[in-house]
């Protein structure tokens, strides 16, 4: 945990990730009532990693229209 803290740190990924990290906690606190630490902490997990992958995703797409024409 502490490797992945201070890498987000170095790669200043801390202000984009925290955001994705707080609102999976959000749905998680809200949503999910398994009663199974277990399985709620897997769902969390799962659900940080979606909205993470959805984030970068719109990076991505609002990036790429500046850098389409240019090679």
């Amino acid at each position: 945990m502490l490797e992945f803290l201070r890498a987000l740190r170095q790669h200043g990924d801390l202000g984009v990730r925290l955001p994705g990290l707080l609102l999976a906690f959000v749905i998680a606190e809200v949503f999910y009532k398994l009663h199974s630490f277990a399985l709620e902490c897997g769902a969390f997990l799962v659900t940080w990693l979606v909205i993470d992958l959805v984030v970068e995703l719109l990076a991505r797409l609002l990036r790429a229209p500046h850098s389409h024409g240019q090679r």
